[in-house]
Parts: structure tokens; sequence; C-alpha cells
């Protein structure tokens, strides 16, 4: 029976937002690729002392002793995912404490907290708690933005909740609303005027999507 152990670590998950409707409109297939050139750069982007654990459809788990190079995998992947053409978004989420590991498995609350930070991350953001956040503080050169407490579901306290790298004055990006991938307005495929507003599209068949049922698809 393999020893079960417990140990301080820091988590990171991420996952793409809008997969679910990218799969929808572009198929299976090219879901697959997606996911492929995720992984690829997720890799690329871990940094010393983070280790990959997991991949579950479009979400990964990452582990690390320490939060500063948590935090810049983090940094990293949000960067290179939005260097990246026609591709979804990522939301990211950071938790550390005490956890139980078993066979290079993870068990315990803080592992829990993370998935509901993620899930509770909007796209493009990266989301933390105090004692990441804690940590982060003495990088010094990681903004960080406190952004309240959220009471998250089957958590018993309110949870403090922190932003990395805060972005308020950046642009809000391109989303194509069919399929949620990214695009860039000047290449888009196809542009609709929408109740007075630009709607732009990665594709010819996202855009007929979007003329056959207009509503179904808001932002």
């Amino acid at each position: 029976m393999t020893t079960a152990r417990e140990t301080d670590a820091v988590f990171l998950m991420a996952d793409l937002s809008g997969f679910t409707a990218l799969t929808e409109a572009h198929g299976s297939l090219h879901a697959a690729d997606v996911v492929a050139r995720y992984m690829e750069i997720v890799r690329g982007a871990l940094e010393d002392g983070v280790r990959f654990v997991e991949r579950v459809g479009d979400g990964i788990l990452l582990v690390a002793d320490e939060a500063a190079p948590a935090v810049r995998t983090a940094i990293r992947l949000r960067e290179a995912i939005e260097r990246e053409p026609l591709f979804p978004m990522v939301r990211i989420g950071l938790n550390a404490g005490r956890v139980v590991e078993r066979g290079g498995e993870f068990f315990g609350s803080p592992l829990n907290l993370t998935a509901r930070v993620t899930a509770h991350a909007r796209a493009g953001q990266i989301l933390c708690t105090e004692p990441v956040a804690a940590s982060t503080r003495a990088l010094g050169d990681v903004e960080l933005c406190k952004l309240g407490t959220v009471k998250f579901k089957n958590v018993s306290a309110p949870v403090p909740v922190f932003e990395l790298v805060c972005r308020p004055d950046a642009a809000a990006p391109v989303i194509d609303p069919v399929c949620r991938m990214r695009v860039d307005p000047e290449t888009a495929a196809a542009r609709i005027l929408y109740k007075d507003a630009p709607r732009y599209f990665c594709s010819l068949e996202c855009a007929k999507a979007f003329l056959e049922k207009p509503d179904g698809h808001s932002l």
C-alpha cells in the first residue's frame, strides 16, 4: 500500500473559458487539437519547482512547494495563451494549504477551494487566496488587488479573494460569441452589427450560427 503523508503545497488550477461552446461550434476533433496545444503551452510555462499533476478535459492541476514559482507560472501561462491566435482564454486559480499526498495524488480542502476559486475567475483572470497573496506581496513586482470576500458553496466561511496582475485599463478582449474564442477584429472572418454593437467571428460557420439564433449567443 502506498504511504500517505501530510504536506504543505501550493495548487494552481486552470481551464479554458468557453471550451464547451468551442466544442459544440467546431467539433470534438478541433477541441482535441486545442487541448493538445494547450498542454504544450502549459508545459512551456512551468517554472522550476512547479509540477504537472493531472489534466481532466480542459482543466489542469499543477502543484508547487512554494507560492512564488506557482505565481510566475500563472502569469507566464496567461501571457502565452493571450499570444496564441484564435484560442480560448484561460482562467486561473491558486490556493495553498496542508493536504494529504498519496502516490502523487492530493486530497484535502485546500485542493477543493482551489477549484472553487478557479471557477469564480472570469476569462483571462488570475485569482488567489490569502495564503498565496501573502507570499506574492514579498515578490514586490507582482501587482495584487483585493476583490473582497466570496461565499463559496460547501465552504463554511467567506474567503478573501485577490487578483494577480490587475489590468483595469486593459482593453476588453474581443470574443467570438458562438465558440468563445478570442479573435482579432482586424483579421476576423466575419463582422455583424447587432443591437448597435459589432460582433466578430472566427469563421463564417460561427457567423451563420449567430445569425440563426443571435439571442442565444449573447456575450
